[in-house]
């Protein structure tokens, strides 16, 4: 149950370079639901998201495309990374932008002070750097290339060729952190999760760790180090302290920040290390709390691939939720793909399960739950009777998977908890077909055995409706314009949703929460 404290939780901030595909709005609904659920638990509950739009990459990818830096990152977050949020209903509470005054402000500050602490230091640097990871990369995280690549190093995760690089640059002391962040892995095992993601942090940091090259000289779209206007500053560096500057540190109002901080951060695997390596350690320099957890998701792949618009298996969100609806592309995410590990998207098992789990599951035991209402009370909720056995386990089930639920979202395991509710939904379906109620409703004298059956089998559909509301916010309130007793689904707390007892009358839906889809989509990149 919830205590009513405060919960902050964070997508990554994305980079402008290119538009979203489905594996970006994957992070946007995981952290979505999770702020959603806590908001319906009663927590004090802020959700983050945002777009990186510095660094040589952003430079080479708007000077490519003859605009400034600032015109191609302005044009892409309005065209493409803010309309994201609207076509997967993600509500954040924040958009920040590495470009925004306050973010400047709070990063100089920040800077400045690790400067003063001794933390930073001027030295040489010459290194392998890849452009599209913004990163040094050390010999293990490079492979021999292929194809037009063959006979050269390149990253392992973009497939492209690193460069030599030799600036003189700032450095920050990350090596003084080295065995702080073992113990702080140690004493807390949470703080990276899951533990595949876990191990292989700690085993980087076992290896030992290198100061960070934190500024760049070779170009200047970024923010300039305080002290040498001839540096910016390192992308990454920059990046992190979003999480930070959006609550207001170095602002002269950082109320939010004592209230809100530290968060949750919802990361790719892929950048799980700078998270969880790099951003604690320059905390801990700055004497500021460290996050209050890294979750490392696994990637969504294509045809066993890891998603790439330069390998054309990039799918835009929009193809999906054209055909099947926002609510659908949140539920299959959410449900099919097992929090922290890869998942393979395909056309077919999203046809499947829009089928088989909304339009024939939950969107049919709405529809002719309510039909029946209408029919045999003219949409009066009847008070139930005597109940049976099978009455007794609907409510039981439904207290049950109220409680498996919170406990899965609590444990950042959203296919955990959805799986959990739609054991209700198969029970309800299983109970209604076993009752019988058309056949009940042919007795006068099971009259009230009717309404218990039906009010039985509505208590449990709003309690599944409430569940569901933080996955499909749209199908649920239009549900609950239909059962509810007013308000908002999203009103409802989601950790006592089996304590719902219904409206004094329901009114007609209208029409079904997931119409069936006759004709499938086009196949494309999938």
């Amino acid at each position: 149950m919830s205590d009513g404290s405060s919960f902050s939780i964070t997508t990554p901030i994305f980079y402008v370079n290119d538009v979203p595909h489905i594996g970006h709005a994957y992070t946007e609904v995981a952290a979505d639901f999770t702020a959603r659920w806590h908001r319906q638990r009663g927590d004090d509950t802020w959700l983050l998201t945002g777009t990186d739009e510095h660094g040589q990459k952003i430079l080479r990818t708007a000077s490519a495309n003859d605009v400034s830096p600032k015109e191609w990152a302005d044009r892409l977050v309005t065209d493409a990374w803010k309309p994201l949020l609207d076509t997967v209903d993600v509500a954040n509470d924040d958009f920040i932008r590495t470009t925004d005054e306050r973010h400047e402000r709070g990063v100089t500050a920040f800077l400045q002070k690790l400067y003063d602490d001794g933390y930073i230091y001027a030295g040489e640097f010459e290194g392998f750097y890849c452009v599209g990871c913004e990163e040094y990369k050390q010999p293990s995280d490079l492979v021999p290339g292929t194809g037009a690549y063959e006979g050269q190093q390149v990253c392992a995760i973009h497939s492209i060729p690193v460069e030599v690089l030799a600036e003189r640059n700032y450095f920050f002391r990350m090596s003084d952190f080295e065995q702080r962040l073992l113990d702080l892995y140690e004493s807390n095992p949470e703080f990276i999760q899951p533990e595949s993601v876990r191990n292989e942090i700690i085993s980087f940091v076992k290896q030992g760790l290198r100061d960070l090259s934190i500024s760049r000289s070779s170009f200047d779209w970024g923010i300039q180090i305080p002290w040498d206007h001839d540096h910016v500053l390192y992308v990454w560096f920059d990046a992190l302290l979003n999480y930070v500057t959006a609550l207001g540190y170095g602002s002269d109002d950082d109320e939010a920040f004592q209230r809100l901080w530290p968060s949750v951060h919802i990361v790719g695997k892929d950048i799980a290390r700078f998270h969880a390596v790099i951003w604690p350690a320059m905390l801990m320099a700055a004497d500021l709390p460290v996050p209050k957890r890294v979750f490392g998701h696994g990637w969504l792949l294509v045809g066993g691939e890891k998603m790439s618009k330069s390998k054309l298996t990039g799918i835009a969100p929009s193809e999906i939720t054209d055909t099947f609806g926002s609510d659908a592309f949140r539920y299959y995410f959410l449900r099919a793909v097992t929090f922290g590990q890869d998942g393979n998207f395909s056309w077919e098992d999203i046809s499947a399960r829009y089928a088989a789990d909304l339009a024939n599951g939950f969107g049919n035991l709405a529809s002719r739950l309510v039909a029946m209402l209408q029919k045999y009370f003219d949409g009066a909720v009847p008070t139930r009777g005597a109940l049976t056995a099978s009455d007794e386990a609907i409510d039981a089930l439904a207290v049950s998977v109220t409680e498996r639920a919170d406990a899965a979202v609590e444990a950042f395991a959203p296919h955990e908890a959805i799986a959990a509710v739609w054991e209700l939904v198969d029970a309800l379906n299983g109970y209604i077909t076993e009752q019988e109620p058309w056949a009940l409703a042919k007795d006068d004298a099971q009259r009230e055995r009717l309404g218990t059956v039906l009010t039985t089998a509505l208590r449990g559909l709003g309690t599944v409706n409430v569940l569901v509301s933080p996955v499909m916010p749209k199908a649920t309130e239009k549900l609950w314009a239909s059962i509810g007793a007013g308000g908002s689904v999203a009103e409802q707390r989601v950790d006592r949703a089996w304590e719902w007892q219904g409206a004094e009358t329901v009114v007609p839906l209208g029409s079904g929460l997931f119409p069936r889809i006759e004709q499938q989509p086009e196949q494309g990149a999938a």
